[in-house]
């Protein structure tokens, strides 16, 4: 390709075109709150936020008799609150470059590392979020019954079973591959022996992350109990936050809990999505917020937790209430780190990628959107040094918008 003179606009461009070849399983992520903000001429400011509406989720009557419900609407704000980008600089002799040269060069590791740096903090926020944890905590998914674990109980959960991603660390990856090559099917086989590539099982498109996340348990001890009977809430009191504050005790003193520790409740059972019928699993809850224990025995520990108990209803998430002193059980050792494998449905997690405000100075910048995606690039000469700069920037939100609809997974011992 013949040399350019490098501006703004090709910079962008080719940018833009690198962002979105690298984005991986980052496109599984809910993407339909772009339009919400598509309404500001210039762009928009770290902070921007929109509300969306948390699902109403109405029961059919029986009978004949008409029966008005009251809907109930949660809400949900999307913050776009993180810029990430890249700076560089050419002499004015560089300045007349191969675009083939600046996208190898420069380009392709740059976006690669924004792509990365957004991919990790949508994981850290996403896995801290889901409650259900299945398997053994430490042991790899190495066995097709191992990572079968998640598509079962995302069935349980009554997950849509369209549109599922799942993602795996490289060594429970390398560890499903190796399983996936030793057998014989057509295709499946061929592809996991030679190419290193799972594809589609269980009907969760599969992917490997370097950047997979690793939960350090907090350093929970003693014997911990529910403290005090009848805990249960509203849909309508927790609608917006999805948690509720749990009053605990037995713990030993001054203990690290950690937000994205996970429990059970001796007794509380999970509840079919739809039926609403109880099933034989205990039901899963999440520490939503770090947390130091007090003394054992004498006052509580008050922990928020996700989901909220709700017993009865349209939203109900449990059989049952926790009765007085019923035994806490964590998953996992304290202050011990495992990999968190994660299985989700598109609508879990929303990424919002929007177009950044142009300041009234940046003379010949240049913002460029592609498919719900979006660059800027602002040139910025130092004349002292004969030196062209670029700034590349970004600016994202996510938000975890439906902790129901994914879970995190290990293998079994």
């Amino acid at each position: 390709m013949a040399n350019t003179v490098l501006n703004a606009s090709i910079i962008a461009k080719e940018s833009l075109a690198i962002l979105d070849n690298e984005l991986g399983w980052l496109t599984k992520l809910h993407r339909g709150y772009e339009d919400e903000f598509a309404q500001k001429v210039n762009g928009y400011k770290v902070g921007d936020t929109i509300s969306i509406r948390r699902p109403h989720d109405p029961r059919p009557r029986t009978g004949n008799v008409m029966s008005v419900a009251d809907v109930i609407e949660g809400k949900l704000d999307i913050t776009v609150d993180t810029q990430v980008g890249h700076d560089f600089q050419f002499s004015s002799t560089d300045m007349t470059l191969k675009i083939d040269d600046l996208s190898e060069r420069v380009i392709k590791p740059a976006m690669i590392n924004i792509v990365n740096h957004i991919a990790a903090d949508v994981m850290s926020t996403m896995y801290k979020g889901f409650y259900n944890w299945v398997g053994t905590p430490g042991q790899l998914v190495n066995s097709f019954a191992d990572f079968a674990k998640a598509p079962e109980r995302m069935d349980e959960m009554t997950i849509p079973q369209t549109d599922r991603c799942t993602i795996l660390s490289p060594s429970d990856y390398w560890s499903m591959l190796g399983n996936q090559a030793s057998l014989y099917i057509q295709g499946a086989a061929n592809s996991a022996y030679r190419q290193g590539e799972l594809g589609q099982v269980g009907g969760l498109d599969t992917y490997m992350s370097q950047l997979t996340p690793t939960h350090t348990v907090g350093d929970h001890g003693g014997t911990p109990l529910v403290r005090g009977a009848d805990q249960n809430v509203t849909y309508d009191t927790a609608k917006n936050t999805w948690t509720q504050t749990l009053a605990t005790d037995g713990w030993s003193t001054s203990k690290a809990l950690k937000a994205g520790d996970v429990f059970t409740i001796t007794g509380v059972y999970m509840v079919n999505a739809r039926t609403k019928a109880k099933t034989t699993i205990l039901q899963q809850f999440v520490i939503t917020g770090d947390v130091t224990t007090n003394a054992s025995g004498t006052s509580a520990t008050n922990l928020t937790i996700s989901p909220p108990i709700i017993i009865s209803g349209p939203h109900q998430t449990v059989d049952a209430a926790p009765a007085d002193d019923a035994p806490i059980t964590m998953m996992g050792t304290a202050v011990t780190g495992y990999k968190q494998n994660l299985a989700f449905h598109k609508n879990a997690m929303a990424l919002v990628v929007v177009p950044m405000e142009m300041p009234a100075a940046a003379y010949n910048g240049e913002r460029r959107s592609h498919k719900g995606f979006s660059v800027r690039v602002i040139p910025v000469y130092d004349g002292t040094n004969d030196i062209s700069k670029w700034r590349l920037d970004v600016l994202y939100g996510k938000k975890l918008i439906d902790p129901r609809l994914g879970l995190r997974y290990s293998g079994t011992s």
